[in-house]
C-alpha cells in the first residue's frame, strides 16, 4: 500500500509568501522533505549542503534558477544497515513548475546514509543524501499516482 505525503511548496517573490522553513533530519522521508522546502524557499546553499557528495554548486543551483513552485509525494522508506551506517531509499514524485508557468512531474529515487551517530566522532555528520535518480514522467493526475512502488537496494 502506498503512503504518499503530499506536500506543496512555492518559492513566489516575497518572503512572507514563503514556506515555513523546514530542516528535518531525523529520517530519510524527512531530509527529502527538508531538500525540497530549501528548494522551494531558493535556499541553494541550504538544498546543496543535503547531498553527502555535491556536484558543482554554480551548475547545481542554475538547474533549479527556474523553479517557481515544487510539490512532491513521498512512498514508504526502506532501510538497511551495512558497515556502520544505515541507508534509506526514499520513492519520490515531484512537480515542478518553472517561473513561466510550464510544469514537469518527475519520479525516482532518492538514497540516504546515516554514519552510525553511536560510532561517529567529532564533527558530527548528520544523515545526508548520496545520490538521486528521477527521470520525467508524463503523470498528469494526483502526484501520489507518479510514486514508484519502491526503489531498489542501492540506489
Amino acid at each position: 500500500m502506498l503512503t504518499a505525503l503530499a506536500l506543496l511548496f512555492a518559492g513566489p517573490a516575497f518572503a512572507q509568501d514563503l514556506p515555513p522553513y523546514l530542516d528535518d533530519r531525523s529520517d530519510p522521508a524527512a531530509l527529502v522533505r527538508s531538500y525540497y522546502n530549501a528548494v522551494a524557499r531558493h535556499e541553494y546553499a541550504r538544498a546543496y549542503g543535503y547531498l553527502e557528495t555535491p556536484p558543482d554548486y554554480p551548475a547545481f543551483s542554475a538547474g533549479y534558477a527556474d523553479t517557481a513552485t515544487v510539490g512532491i509525494a513521498l512512498g514508504p522508506v526502506t532501510t538497511e544497515g551495512a558497515a556502520g551506517s544505515i541507508y534509506g531509499t526514499v520513492p519520490v514524485a515531484v512537480r515542478a513548475t518553472s517561473a513561466s508557468g510550464a510544469v514537469t512531474t518527475f519520479a525516482g529515487c532518492y538514497t540516504t546514509r546515516q554514519v552510525q551517530p553511536s560510532i561517529q566522532e567529532p564533527p558530527f555528520r548528520p544523515i545526508g543524501i548520496t545520490a538521486g535518480h528521477l527521470a520525467p514522467v508524463g503523470a498528469a493526475g494526483p502526484l501520489a499516482d507518479a510514486v514508484p512502488a519502491s526503489c531498489p537496494q542501492g540506489e
